[in-house]
């Protein structure tokens, strides 16, 4: 699948990847900033990352994604190193909201050169291979930041910000200059969302509430459940090996289908998946219903950006990415929220977090199927 690849397509997920490699330096930023200071540091990234993906959508109206893909890596990278260097409270909370302006500069634009380079069946592998790409190398990652993390977690950010910088200058170097021969020509006028990606936007956060939910509490349903000390690790080691297995199985008759029967069938059994993993208690039957559900899941990566890319207008195809990808970030905060409301009736913060998940995953194929003019590809 990645020999058949366009040059700049294989470019951009040797660069991701090795991005990916130091991006765990982001989930130690509570404890760089402290108990005091961890809430609103996380809240200041939150929004400043939201403001980053709208500012990288529309910045693909003037540059090149190659351009903003280097620009936006390096001043990542940058960032980080500032942030490694923050010692007073104000110096953290301000290099935080400059790593989150920079951080998602890259995402709409990585997601645009693919669509440019890419058609048809080669578009949903290109995105696919970037979805399993990245679980595999943030897998190993996360065993570079285990030999880091007793050096202090600055070294952390420092490491993190050289893979940006190093992720950028292979951006510079081996991506298109102009991303692709047919460059779409720009939108004039003001942009507003259709209807037809509000929709799909709603669908996608319901989507990411889901995922984003199951991913944050699975290690702490396991240990409150009873499980080892090591099993969560485990789990998610086997998680990161079995995603591009299970992709690469089940490739050729999924393709097969249209995007819309894909994510609405897959969402309704991570749906029933994390129902399972609500009502049987036991260790075991979690840990296989969790290694399940990240087949599902494996099925499904790709399949949104793909889905954007197939159904947005070219000229209009940047600020689609961009809208459809805030999602995440809307999803992001409202995870350990909604959680925290609903652990009281759902019997600890546990049930609770895969019971909100399972609600959110099964209101997705409600959203692509029932409304009328939906997208088919």
């Amino acid at each position: 699948m990645f020999g058949s690849l366009p040059r700049s397509a294989k470019a951009l997920l040797c660069v991701r990847v090795l991005n990916q490699l130091g991006a765990y330096a982001l989930a130690f930023l509570a404890v760089l900033a402290g108990p005091d200071l961890a809430a609103v540091t996380l809240a200041v990234f939150g929004a400043a990352a939201l403001i980053s993906r709208w500012a990288g959508g529309l910045l693909l109206d003037r540059l090149p994604p190659r351009t903003i893909i280097a620009v936006g890596l390096a001043s990542t990278g940058a960032a980080l190193f500032v942030l490694a260097a923050a010692r007073s409270p104000a110096e953290t909370v301000v290099a935080v909201a400059l790593v989150g302006l920079a951080f998602e500069l890259y995402e709409p634009a990585s997601q645009e050169l693919l669509a440019r380079v890419t058609g048809g069946e080669q578009r949903q592998d290109a995105y696919a291979l970037l979805g399993t790409s990245l679980v595999a190398a943030g897998a190993a990652g996360g065993l570079l930041a285990a030999v880091l993390l007793p050096l202090g977690v600055r070294w952390l950010m420092a490491v993190d910000g050289l893979t940006c910088v190093a992720a950028g200058v292979v951006a510079l170097v081996f991506l298109n200059p102009d991303g692709a021969a047919h460059r779409p020509k720009l939108r004039e006028g003001r942009w507003r969302p259709p209807a037809r990606l509000m929709r799909l936007t709603v669908a996608g956060t319901a989507f990411a509430y889901g995922y984003l939910a199951v991913l944050m509490f699975m290690p702490f349903l396991l240990l409150q459940r009873g499980a080892p000390p090591w099993l969560p690790g485990l789990a998610l080691t086997g998680s990161a090996l079995l995603t591009p297995l299970a992709a690469r199985l089940t490739r050729r008759p999924v393709n097969a289908l249209s995007h819309t029967t894909v994510l609405a069938a897959g969402t309704a059994l991570l749906g029933g998946l994390a129902l399972v993993m609500v009502l049987c208690e036991g260790v075991a039957i979690t840990v296989a219903a969790y290694l399940a559900w990240v087949a599902v899941n494996s099925v499904l990566l790709g399949r949104w950006q793909a889905m954007i890319a197939d159904s947005a207008p070219p000229a209009d195809r940047p600020r689609w990415f961009a809208f459809h990808g805030s999602s995440w970030g809307v999803a992001q905060p409202a995870v350990p929220a909604v959680v925290a409301v609903a652990a009281g009736g759902a019997g600890g913060t546990g049930p609770a977090a895969f019971l909100t998940a399972a609600l959110a995953f099964l209101a997705v194929p409600l959203l692509l199927t029932v409304a009328p003019g939906h997208t088919r590809r």
